[in-house]
C-alpha cells in the first residue's frame, strides 16, 4: 500500500528546527493526532478497521515528534484503548528520554456515532506475530516531558464528568538547574503544564458547555495552587491544545480576560482584532471547513487577571447575546425574548427567555440551575430582585472582548500577583515567546495543503526563553 509521506520527507516544508537543548530555552508541541476511529476513508469506513493504516500513520507521527525534539509534547485524541499504540509511543518516546503520562476520557468513552450518542466499540486486531488484541476505541490525552530538562513533581487528573466525558491532565514540573547560567540568584524554577481537549461545537448552544469546561479547568488549576500553597508559577495550557474554537469565540475571550496569551499570536504580533482573527488555520474538520483552533496558551506569574467567576459570567452573557441576535430578525429587538414589566425583568421572565433559547431544562449543553442563579446575581447588581433594562444592557456590553488590552500582547507590562499574596522574595521564572510555527507551514498563511495526511490538525510548536521576574518589577528580559 502506498502511504503519503511528503510532509515528512520534503525539506522545503520544514520551516526551521526547534532545538530544546539550548540553555535557557524550552519548547512545547501540541498535536491532535486524529483518533483512527475518526479518520474517514473514501469507502466510508474508518481507519481503525485497518491496522496497517493506523499503525503506519502513528509511526510517521512519532517520527515527526522525535524529529522536533520538543521539551514538552501534548497530544489529543490519543488512542489510549489500543495497547499496541500505547506501547509504541511509550517505547519510542521513552528511548528518546521522555517520561509519558496518559489519561483516557471517562465512562470508556469511544467515538462511534449513533445520532448524537457515542458508545464504546470493541475491535479485534491480529498483530503481525499472529496474536490477537482486543481494543477499546477510547481516546484521551498523552503528555510527555523530557526528563533531562524537567523533574515531574506531581501529576493530577481532572475529570469533568460532563456530557462529553472530557478530561484534563496537569503536570507540575521543576526545571533542572542546567537552565540557569547564574546560580547566585535564588529562583523558583517550576511550572504547570495542562493538556486538554474541548468538545466540538456541533451548534451554537455548545458554546455554553465549552465555556463551562474552561471554567472547570481554571477552577481545578486554582484549587491545585491552593491545595499545594504554591506561589505564582507560569502555566502552559495546551489543546489547551485543540480548543475546537477560534479567536472569534467567547472561550478565547474568556481565557484572555484571565491573563492568558496565545503564544502563536504573540510570536507573529497578531492582535485581538477582526483583521487578525483569520490569519492562520490549524484544522480541517469533518465538514470540510478550515479554522484555527489549536493553541498553546501562556500565563506568567503575577499577570493581572479578572476574578474568575466574573469572567465566566461575561462569557455566558456573550453567548446569550449571540443567540438572541440569531433568534431575532433584523427588525426586532433581541430583548423581545424578555416579557418585561415596564423596564424591568423578573427572575421568572429571565428563566422563561432562557428556556425559549433552549438553554435550560433538559438541555445537556445549556445552563445549569446554578449557572442561571449565578448569572442572575451577577446582573442584579443592586439586589432588588429585578433587573432594569439599563443593568442588563450595561452587563451585555461588558463582555470580555471589550475589556482586552492591546498591550497585553506585548509580554512585558508591569506584573501583578496571580493567585496568592505571598511575601516571598524569591525571583520567579517566567516564559517569553521566542518563536512559534505550525506544521505544515502553509496553514500559517491560511492554506490547507492537500499533501498533508498526518492528521486533520496541524501541530503547533512554540519555543520559550526563560526570564526572571519579580512581583514588584517588570520582566527582566535576559535569558537565564
Amino acid at each position: 500500500m502506498d502511504f503519503p509521506s511528503q510532509e515528512f520527507q520534503d525539506p522545503d516544508h520544514e520551516p526551521f528546527h526547534f532545538g530544546s537543548n539550548a540553555v535557557g530555552c524550552i519548547s512545547c508541541t501540541t498535536f491532535n493526532i486524529l483518533a483512527p476511529i475518526y479518520k474517514r476513508l473514501n469507502n466510508k469506513r474508518r481507519e481503525s478497521e485497518f491496522r496497517e493504516l493506523w499503525f503506519h500513520r502513528n509511526e510517521r507521527i512519532l517520527d515527526r515528534l522525535l524529529h522536533l525534539k520538543s521539551s514538552i509534547i501534548c497530544l489529543q485524541e490519543f488512542w489510549v484503548g489500543n495497547e499496541e499504540v500505547v506501547g509504541m509511543y511509550e517505547k519510542r518516546l521513552g528511548d528518546a528520554g521522555y517520561v509519558t503520562y496518559k489519561l483516557s476520557r471517562t465512562n470508556n468513552r469511544g467515538d462511534v456515532f449513533s445520532g448524537f450518542q457515542m458508545e464504546p466499540e470493541f475491535l479485534l486486531f491480529i498483530k503481525a506475530d499472529g496474536s490477537q488484541i482486543l481494543n477499546l476505541s477510547v481516546k484521551g490525552l498523552l503528555t510527555a516531558v523530557n526528563k533531562n530538562q524537567f523533574r515531574v513533581l506531581n501529576s493530577r487528573e481532572f475529570l469533568f464528568h460532563d456530557i462529553s466525558d472530557r478530561v484534563a491532565l496537569l503536570l507540575h514540573v521543576e526545571l533542572f538547574d542546567c537552565f540557569s547560567q547564574n546560580q547566585s540568584v535564588d529562583k523558583k524554577k517550576e511550572a504547570l503544564i495542562v493538556n486538554t481537549h474541548l468538545i466540538f461545537p456541533h451548534d451554537s448552544s455548545y458554546c455554553f458547555l465549552r465555556s463551562q469546561q474552561v471554567y472547570m479547568i481554571l477552577q481545578y488549576i486554582q484549587s491545585y495552587f491552593d491545595e499545594h500553597q504554591l506561589p505564582s508559577v507560569p502555566i502552559i495550557l495546551c489543546g489547551i491544545g485543540d480548543w475546537n474554537g477560534s479567536k472569534k469565540g467567547h472561550v478565547y475571550k474568556f481565557l484572555r480576560s484571565q491573563g492568558f496569551v496565545s503564544s502563536y499570536d504573540i510570536a507573529h504580533n497578531y492582535m485581538d482584532i477582526d483583521d487578525d482573527s483569520d490569519k492562520w488555520i490549524s484544522h480541517r474538520n469533518h465538514r470540510g471547513n478550515v479554522c484555527g483552533v489549536d493553541f498553546i496558551w501562556l500565563l506568567n506569574p503575577y499577570k493581572h487577571q479578572k476574578p474568575l467567576k466574573e469572567s465566566f459570567m461575561e462569557a455566558l452573557l456573550g453567548n446569550i447575546r449571540n443567540l438572541l441576535s440569531k433568534a431575532s430578525t433584523g427588525s426586532v429587538d433581541p430583548l423581545h425574548f424578555f416579557k418585561m414589566d415596564g423596564n424591568y425583568i423578573t427572575y421568572s421572565q429571565f428563566c422563561q427567555a432562557l428556556a425559549k433559547l433552549h438553554l435550560c431544562g433538559s438541555s445537556h449543553n445549556g445552563l445549569s440551575n446554578e449557572d442561571i442563579k449565578d448569572l442572575w446575581e451577577y446582573l442584579d447588581t443592586d439586589r432588588s430582585g429585578v433587573i432594569d433594562l439599563l443593568q442588563y444592557t450595561t452587563a451585555q456590553n461588558m463582555h470580555p472582548s471589550s475589556l482586552l488590552k492591546e498591550d497585553d500582547e506585548k509580554n512585558g507590562e508591569k506584573l501583578e500577583e496571580m493567585f496568592h499574596s505571598s511575601t516571598s522574595t524569591l525571583t520567579m521564572i517566567g516564559f517569553k515567546v521566542k518563536n512559534a510555527t505550525f506544521f505544515p507551514p502553509e496553514v500559517g498563511k491560511g492554506i490547507w495543503p492537500e499533501y498533508y495526511s498526518l492528521s486533520d490538525h496541524a501541530h503547533l510548536t512554540v519555543e520559550f526563553s526563560l526570564v526572571e521576574m519579580n512581583r514588584n518589577e517588570e520582566f527582566l528580559f535576559h535569558s537565564m
